[in-house]
C-alpha cells in the first residue's frame, strides 16, 4: 500500500471534477495537522479532508464530520480569512508528485479578486498543508499548518513570506512525457531488480505499482533487469506506457485488495497480481471511497489485532498459571495414592500388635488382605496401639488431602477449559464489540478487573451471527460464551437442532426448524455443522468432528461457567470448516 503519485493523480482528477466551481463555505481544523473543508457544489455540500499527519497523510472527500475545537487554531483562522467564501477554480497535481494544489479565487478587503492556492503535500513525515499566493510571478507562502525553519530542513523553509517550491530531492524521470524508447533506455540501464528499476526511475510509482506493472508484463519483479529477454523487456515497456496512458486519460479503476478477508492493499488501478485463493478485490467508484474505506478498515484491523493480542496475552498467562498449579496439585495427589497402606497397617496392628514387645522397631504380621507376611515399622517409644492410632491418623490426613485436591484439580481443570473457550472466542472475534463481550466475561468471572467509569456502563447489544442455509433455514452462531448461553437457553426452542465441535472450544450453533418435528434436508445439517467447525478451535484443520442433537437434550449444570453445557445422547459428523457457500444476513 502506498499513497503514490498515481493514487494522487486519480484523487486529483476526482477532486477537480467534483469540486471545481464550488464555493468554500466552511473551514475547520479538528486536529493539529488536519483540516476539513466544506465546499458547496452542484452535488451539494462536500466535505474535503486534508491530513498532514506524518504517520498517515491523506486527502479524500468524506461524508463524515469531525468535531472542531472550541477555539480555532491560527492556521484555521488564516484560511477562513483568505479562503472562506472563495470559489475553487482548479485542482491540479504538479507532474506525478505527491502533492495536490487547490486554486481558488477570493475577494480581499478592498474587493479585489485574489488567486490563492492551498497545497497539500503527501510526503510521509514531511507532509504539510500550505497556503500560497502569487507575488509578482513568484509563489509566496502565506502560512502553513506546520512551520519548517532552516534549523529543521536545509532543503526548504516553510514559513510565512518565503518562496514556495517543491524540492527535487530525487533524480527521477516523469513517465508522462517519455516515449517508449526513452522508457526502454531508462529500464535497461538499471543494474538491479525490475521492480526497483521502475519505482526508483520514474516519479509517481510505488513498489506496489512497480510489481503490478511487472506482473501484467509476465515478468518476475524480483528478477534482475539484465536477465530479461528482448521480448520480456518490450512487454514491460508496453505496460509502463499503458500506465502512462491511463494517467493521462484519467481512466482509473480504484480498488481494494483483501487477503483472508482483511484489507491488504489499495490502488488507483486493478491489482491483477492478487490471484490467490484467499484473495478478493473490491472495485469502488472513487479514490476517496477507497481511501476512507481502506484506512478505516485497516485501523479497525490494527485495533482489533492489538486488543485481541492484549486479551490473548492475559488469558494465556492465566492458563499457564493454572497449568502450573494443576501440575503441583497432581504431584501432591500422587503422593496420597498409597494412603490405604497406612489404614491397613493400623488394622493389622490392632489385630496382631499384642505380639510386639516394648521397644520393638518393627513387627512381622500376616496380611489377611494379601495372604503374605508384612513387616510394619514401629516407633519404639510408643505401644502397638499407639502406633496403630498414628497410622490411622496418617491415613485420615492423606484421605482428606486427596479429597480436597481432587476437588481443587477439578476446579482448576474447569477454569482452564473456560479460559480455553475464551481464547477460542478471541481468535474468532470479528469486531471490537465481540472483544467487549469477552472482556465482560473475563471481568464477570473475576479474571480481570472491570473498567470503572462515571455513569451507567454501556450496554452491549451484539446479536449472534445469522446465516441462512441453501434451503432457507435460519442458522445462528454465538459470538462468545455469554451469548452462547443466551442463544441456547433463551432463543432456541426444544425442537431446534444444536451443534458444537466435539471435545474442543467453540461457538454454539442453532439450526432453527420451521415446524416442530419436521424432517430437515441433509444439506442444512451439513451447513450448520460447517459453521460449528469454522467457529471453533479447529477452524484451521481440514476436518472437524461435530456433535449435534435436539436442543431439548442440552442441559446446563447448576453453577456451570458461561458456555458450558452437557448432553448424553447425540449424533456426530466430520466436516470441513468451509462456509464459503454461506452468506451472513
Amino acid at each position: 500500500m502506498a499513497f503514490d503519485g498515481i493514487t494522487t493523480a486519480a484523487l486529483t482528477a476526482e477532486l477537480n471534477k467534483r469540486l471545481s466551481g464550488g464555493r468554500i463555505s466552511k473551514v475547520a481544523q479538528p486536529e493539529n495537522d488536519e483540516l476539513q473543508i466544506t465546499v458547496n457544489t452542484q452535488e451539494g455540500n462536500l466535505k474535503l479532508l486534508l491530513s498532514a499527519d506524518p504517520s498517515l497523510p491523506l486527502v479524500y472527500i468524506t461524508e463524515n464530520s469531525k468535531k472542531s475545537p472550541a477555539t480555532a487554531p491560527n492556521f484555521c483562522m488564516v484560511l477562513r480569512k483568505h479562503l472562506q467564501g472563495g470559489r475553487i477554480i482548479d485542482v491540479s497535481q504538479p507532474g506525478l508528485e505527491r502533492a495536490i494544489r487547490i486554486d481558488a479565487e477570493h475577494l480581499d478587503e478592498m474587493g479585489d479578486v485574489r488567486r490563492l492556492s492551498l497545497i497539500t503535500e503527501i510526503m510521509g513525515k514531511h507532509s504539510n498543508i500550505i497556503l500560497t499566493e502569487d507575488d509578482n510571478g513568484k509563489e509566496k507562502i502565506i502560512d502553513s499548518i506546520k512551520h519548517v525553519s532552516a534549523l529543521v530542513s536545509s532543503v526548504r523553509e516553510v514559513l510565512p513570506g518565503r518562496e514556495y517550491f517543491i524540492p527535487n530531492t530525487m533524480d527521477k524521470a516523469e513517465i508522462l512525457s517519455l516515449s517508449d524508447e526513452q522508457i526502454r533506455d531508462i529500464i535497461t540501464a538499471y543494474p538491479g531488480p525490475v521492480f526497483k528499476a521502475i519505482y526508483t526511475s520514474f516519479t509517481g510509482f510505488s513498489p506496489l505499482a512497480a510489481h503490478e506493472a511487472a506482473y501484467r508484463a509476465g515478468v518476475d519483479g524480483d528478477a534482475s533487469v539484465s536477465s530479461l529477454s528482448g521480448e520480456e523487456t518490450e512487454r514491460l515497456v508496453k505496460e509502463l506506457s499503458d500506465f502512462s496512458s491511463m494517467i493521462k486519460s484519467g481512466e482509473f479503476e480504484p480498488c481494494i485488495a483483501y487477503t483472508g478477508g482483511k484489507p491488504e492493499d489499495y490502488a488507483a488501478f486493478r491489482l491483477t497480481m492478487y490471484r490467490g485463493e484467499s484473495d478478493e478485490m473490491t472495485e469502488m467508484s472513487s479514490m476517496s471511497e477507497v481511501l476512507e474505506k481502506y484506512y478505516s478498515e485497516k485501523q479497525l484491523s490494527v485495533r482489533m489485532n492489538q486488543r485481541s493480542s492484549d486479551l490473548k496475552k492475559v488469558v494465556k498467562t492465566l492458563i499457564e498459571r493454572d497449568a502450573h498449579t494443576l501440575d503441583e496439585q497432581l504431584l501432591q495427589l500422587k503422593k496420597t495414592e498409597d494412603r490405604d497402606k497406612y489404614r491397613i497397617r493400623g488394622e493389622l496392628l490392632n489385630a496382631f500388635g499384642y505380639s510386639a514387645a516394648p521397644g520393638d522397631k518393627s513387627i512381622i504380621v500376616d496380611n489377611y488382605y494379601t495372604g503374605e507376611k508384612e513387616t510394619i515399622p514401629l516407633d519404639p517409644t510408643l505401644s502397638a496401639q499407639e502406633n496403630a492410632v498414628r497410622y490411622f491418623d496418617r491415613y485420615t490426613k492423606l484421605k482428606r488431602t486427596a479429597e480436597a485436591l481432587s476437588l481443587q484439580t477439578e476446579n482448576v481443570k474447569s477454569r482452564m477449559e473456560h479460559l480455553e473457550s475464551i481464547l477460542t472466542a478471541i481468535s474468532i472475534a470479528e469486531s471490537e464489540e465481540d472483544l467487549d463481550w469477552i472482556r465482560r466475561e473475563l471481568s464477570d468471572a473475576g479474571y480481570i478487573k472491570a473498567h470503572t467509569s462515571k455513569g451507567k456502563p454501556a450496554r452491549l447489544k451484539g446479536e449472534p451471527h445469522h446465516y441462512v442455509s441453501s434451503d432457507g433455514y435460519d442458522i445462528y452462531v454465538g459470538r462468545n460464551n455469554i451469548q452462547n448461553d443466551e442463544l441456547t437457553f433463551r432463543y432456541a426452542t426444544g425442537a431446534d437442532w444444536w451443534f458444537h465441535a466435539k471435545k474442543m472450544p467453540g461457538s454454539h450453533v442453532v439450526l432453527k426448524v420451521k415446524e416442530p418435528g419436521e424432517e430437515l434436508p441433509d444439506r442444512a445439517f451439513e451447513e450448520a455443522a460447517a459453521l460449528a467447525a469454522f467457529y471453533s478451535a479447529g477452524r484451521e484443520q481440514s476436518k472437524v468432528d461435530i456433535d449435534y442433537v435436539l436442543k431439548k437434550e442440552v442441559k446446563k449444570p447448576s453453577g456451570a461457567k458461561p458456555g458450558f453445557v452437557v448432553y448424553y445422547t447425540n449424533y456426530s459428523m466430520t466436516i470441513a470448516p468451509d462456509i464459503s457457500s454461506l452468506k451472513e444476513v
